[in-house]
């Protein structure tokens, strides 16, 4: 990688940084080009240039996102274990990462969603696919749970206990540690599930 494909790449992470925090801040509406350009450091046009609007930022932070949460590899990994509860465990580990690194990513999206229509579609079509995630994950799982559990109840279950609002009230509002949601969260998904 050229110097100049590294400072390309480290002023895209910092106009991503920066419209994060005033997003949640201002709230997605309130915030503009202007605003996320003159906190970062850069010119309008460079943020144009880079994302063409604030929808293109907004997928910036989802993929940045994605990236640092690592939870496909994570999943990927819990789907390799022939042991019940070591894959279990690798998925709350996943779902902890997911929404340590990215609750307030969900916060930014529906700020969004309710101004955009273009945003809210996006919004779903992340959610949809995260329940198809999950759906191939509990499918892929089936043969270890309960006998008298089917995979339709299984897939409400992991989906109720792993949505963003339950890590943000345990850990945001309730003061647990990621730690502390990951261990809960592994052992009640063990305790729900598995026989």
């Amino acid at each position: 990688m050229t110097h100049r494909q590294r400072q390309a790449l480290a002023t895209q992470a910092l106009i991503v940084d920066t419209s994060c925090e005033l997003f949640l801040q201002q709230g997605y509406g309130a915030t503009t080009i202007e605003a996320i350009a003159d906190r970062a450091g850069v010119s309008v046009s460079t943020v144009y240039a880079i994302f063409k609007n604030k929808r293109g930022i907004l997928r910036s932070i989802r993929e940045a996102w994605h990236r640092k949460s690592e939870q496909h590899n994570i999943y990927q990994q819990a789907l390799e274990q022939v042991d019940a509860a070591c894959r279990f465990e690798l998925a709350a580990h996943a779902t902890r990462r997911q929404w340590e690194t990215g609750a307030s990513m969900i916060d930014i999206y529906k700020s969004a969603a309710a101004i955009d229509g273009e945003a809210a579609a996006e919004l779903d079509q992340a959610l949809q696919g995260r329940r198809e995630a999950l759906d191939r994950f509990i499918a892929a799982s089936a043969h270890m749970f309960r006998r008298d559990l089917t995979q339709e109840k299984a897939a409400a279950i992991y989906c109720a206990l792993t949505q963003a609002e339950v890590y943000q009230e345990l850990v945001e509002r309730g003061g647990w540690s990621p730690d502390d949601y990951e261990s809960w969260l592994a052992g009640t998904l063990k305790q729900q599930l598995l026989a």
